[in-house]
């Protein structure tokens, strides 16, 4: 049995998150934008389905990755040296959530809902989530969102147009949040993928622990409004992350 999250209640500690399935912490009927922030402090994430109530996680292990441990891929690292894209940061926040969004093969449905992108829409304009976007002829073809607190970046979604968009986000911000000296992305669930790029699983107990080192959402947000991405790191990640 989880426990019933009423306006204005705290959250449980994650240590009350059940086993099966893995996380599952307690349940309510809303998501804002200070409930998203609080529970993102506390290593808690929503993540629900159209028709149920806002279900809320922490699961055990957590996936996570180091940005000085990113790995890329000789065959990403082939595709950065010749395709033609653009890196842009925070100019379309909506558009890639809902690109996000968007029905894939492999699932039913979206838990990126209206009240979701409302709530991340929110803090985005408060400075603390952002968005990672790839542009090719004029096009948004990919990306990815999440939020920033602290020395810490919680990935929530990503998705692609075309071939390899997202993973063209996704190498250009590691490599942008280590130079930013970001010790933790959050990555949530364990997929091999991610394993294949760096990400490594840690205990609930160890992820707590760093995110209370390094995590605080009552800070001032990570470069609020300055996010910019340094014209130069492609030079680096050809020259200077591990190739796997």
């Amino acid at each position: 049995m989880i426990e019933w999250l009423n306006p204005g209640d705290p959250f449980p500690s994650p240590e009350t998150a059940l086993t099966d399935p893995n996380g599952l912490l307690c349940a309510g009927l809303e998501v804002t934008p200070e409930l998203v922030l609080a529970a993102y402090e506390r290593g808690i994430f929503p993540w629900y389905s159209d028709g149920q109530p806002v279900l809320w996680w922490s699961p055990d292990p957590r996936m996570v990755m180091q940005p000085k441990n990113f790995r890329l891929h000789r065959s990403l690292r082939k595709s950065l040296q010749h395709c033609k894209y653009e890196i842009r940061v925070d100019t379309r926040f909506e558009a890639v959530m809902r690109g996000c969004a968007d029905p894939r093969p492999e699932q039913g449905g979206t838990w990126i809902s209206e009240a979701i992108i409302s709530a991340y829409s929110a803090l985005h304009r408060a400075g603390f989530a952002h968005s990672v976007e790839t542009w090719m002829d004029g096009e948004l073809v990919g990306g990815l969102y999440g939020i920033a607190l602290g020395r810490v970046f919680f990935g929530e979604s990503m998705f692609v147009r075309r071939t390899d968009a997202s993973k063209f986000a996704f190498a250009h911000l590691v490599t942008q949040l280590r130079r930013w000296q970001f010790e933790l992305i959050d990555c949530q669930q364990q997929t091999e993928h991610l394993a294949s790029l760096g990400a490594a699983p840690i205990s609930r107990t160890a992820f707590l622990q760093a995110l209370g080192r390094l995590a605080h959402a009552d800070a001032v947000p990570a470069r609020a409004g300055l996010w910019k991405f340094d014209a130069d790191l492609l030079r680096d990640m050809l020259t200077g992350v591990t190739a796997a």
